[in-house]
């Protein structure tokens, strides 16, 4: 063989080669990338930055819309009205947690999809429905079941900011929610006095109802994340997010140093009584000390859909606030 023949077959062959290197290269960028996580049910491989994605969780939307993180699908009755989302026409609407479209979810494609507080109970029913896609549940259980609901609930919006951190590559943006949230319970505990007696209330359709301590809605949780001293004690008290019927006047006799109220109505209506004035007309709560005082918080307008860990460090911060009242 001459050396010219040589040459140009080895310089065909170094070309093919470096072509292939080239094709295989590019067909690797192609590959999705995963991450592994471990949500509530256990470990779980999910998209790394995921392009078509369903969330159903209301602690996860505010925190999703701050990163910009687009939506394919969502329940827009229940979430805040605040949020781009609701007003973002691309984003389908599969309906409320009580009679959902969840064939909406499976026509979206989903390459994740995120459930968790009132849509949990259809964990299995969606992973049937798009089996092709990764479903997270971000529930975060501070019910009855609970052994220390207090701790269930930091560490469980703690820990799905950092999930939700690490599927987006927001890894910077989850810390610093974490941090700014550690930094508001630490102030706020700072400045309450354990001899002041506080109590928890939920108003909704102009009645005013207790919530209870340790697992009541919103509330019921920071009993034990402050070491509060409940003003009353509640025979079968329940987690339900209506609170538990108990007399105005037994409330008044309780004479609370501190109120904390959750307007629940607020979040799903402009038309429904505000739970200041609720509580202004109560004649039987005029003489309590909390009433007299000013020494009310109540909970941002939209807690109620949007228990988010924004939520809680803005509540933390109004605690602080109250706990530093002269």
């Amino acid at each position: 063989m001459n050396k010219t023949l040589m040459k140009t077959l080895i310089t065909f062959t170094v070309l093919s080669l470096l072509s292939g290197c080239a094709t295989a290269t590019k067909a690797d960028t192609n590959v999705q990338k995963t991450v592994e996580i471990t949500d509530a049910k256990g470990k779980v491989k999910v998209p790394f930055k995921p392009k078509r994605v369903v969330a159903l969780d209301n602690r996860t939307f505010e925190t999703l819309d701050e990163w910009k993180i687009e939506l394919a699908a969502a329940p827009k009755p229940i979430m805040p009205k605040s949020l781009s989302y609701t007003k973002n026409e691309k984003v389908i609407d599969i309906g409320n947690h009580r009679e959902p479209n969840l064939e909406a979810i499976a026509q979206v494609n989903p390459d994740l999809v995120i459930v968790g507080q009132r849509f949990a109970s259809y964990y299995d029913q969606i992973k049937k429905l798009v089996p092709q896609a990764a479903v997270i549940s971000l529930d975060v259980t501070v019910d009855e079941s609970a052994k220390e609901p207090g701790k269930a609930l930091v560490n469980g919006l703690k820990n799905n900011t950092t999930i939700l951190g690490t599927i987006f590559d927001k890894e910077k943006e989850a810390k610093k929610l974490n941090s700014q949230f550690d930094a508001a319970i630490k102030k706020a505990k700072s400045h309450y006095d354990p001899s002041k007696s506080v109590m928890s209330l939920t108003t909704t359709g102009g009645e005013i109802t207790y919530v209870a301590p340790h697992y009541g809605r919103v509330w019921g949780p920071l009993y034990d994340i402050f070491n509060w001293k409940s003003a009353l004690t509640v025979d079968q008290s329940t987690s339900t997010d209506k609170g538990d019927d108990v007399s105005v006047e037994a409330i008044a006799k309780s004479n609370p140093d501190y109120i904390v109220v959750l307007d629940r109505d607020a979040a799903i209506s402009t038309d429904s009584a505000q739970a200041s004035d609720i509580i202004a007309k109560a004649s039987a709560l005029q003489n309590v000390k909390a009433v007299k005082n000013n020494t009310i918080v109540y909970a941002p307008n939209d807690t109620y859909t949007n228990e988010s860990i924004q939520t809680y460090i803005k509540i933390m911060n109004k605690l602080d606030t109250l706990f530093t009242k002269k």
